[in-house]
């Protein structure tokens, strides 16, 4: 009588154990704004589209894409060929997302997709466009969206085009979200450019130069 008690008082103990790890887990998750599993942040987003425009919302953050005329030059001219076509006709078949490029004789060769999932680097983070702000019309990205100088924008010699990450100012704290759509920095010793917009968001604008981790963020949905 007395084994039967303690195994019924040790089956009601297992139960409420497991009961209240699945609410602790449970409201962790309510919490929860986004996971990290093997260096891939994963965040909810929403998308809407109207009047030619795309835009992405994650978290606070929204971004406005707006494909650009195929006769706006490049914002980084030194981009020679995609795929090994002209640069805007690679853009105008859509084969640039992970396509190899030429800049300045040189080959580079994106990651892939699967790669790109777990990418997370630390390094210098540098700032570019300005050169646009004084030349009439707009620019257009190694993937044809319009450069916005102001927007949450970035450029990366690797990630696939487009690709959005976190990028964490590792000078005083300061983290935002960007969208890859261009390629560069191609200055030795760099990882990333970035809008004037997001230097200024980051606090390096003036500087010039910052020392930041790079995270992907992997869209849920």
């Amino acid at each position: 009588m007395i084994r039967n008690k303690r195994k019924i008082s040790h089956c009601f103990f297992g139960i409420l154990l497991v009961a209240v790890c699945l609410c602790f887990h449970s409201c962790g998750a309510v919490k929860t704004t986004y996971k990290v599993t093997k260096g891939t942040v994963k965040v909810a987003y929403n998308v809407t589209k109207f009047a030619g425009k795309t835009v992405y919302t994650i978290g606070k953050f929204t971004f406005k894409v707006v494909m650009a005329p195929l006769t706006w030059p490049l914002a980084h001219r030194g981009i020679e060929s995609i795929d090994d076509l002209p640069p805007k006709k690679a853009i105008k078949k859509g084969r640039v997302k992970t396509s190899p490029y030429v800049v300045n004789g040189k080959r580079y060769v994106p990651m892939n997709v699967k790669e790109a999932e777990t990418y997370r680097q630390k390094g210098i983070a540098s700032w570019y466009g300005y050169e646009t702000h004084r030349k009439k019309g707009g620019h257009m990205t190694a993937n044809g969206e319009a450069f916005d100088p102001e927007g949450l924008n970035a450029a990366h010699k690797y990630l696939p085009l487009p690709t959005f990450v976190w990028v964490t100012n590792l000078e005083n704290n300061r983290r935002i979200a960007l969208r890859v759509n261009d390629r560069g920095p191609f200055i030795k010793g760099r990882i990333i450019d970035l809008s004037a917009g997001a230097a200024k968001r980051l606090g390096f604008y003036k500087k010039g130069t910052a020392r930041v981790l790079v995270e992907t963020i992997k869209l849920k949905g």
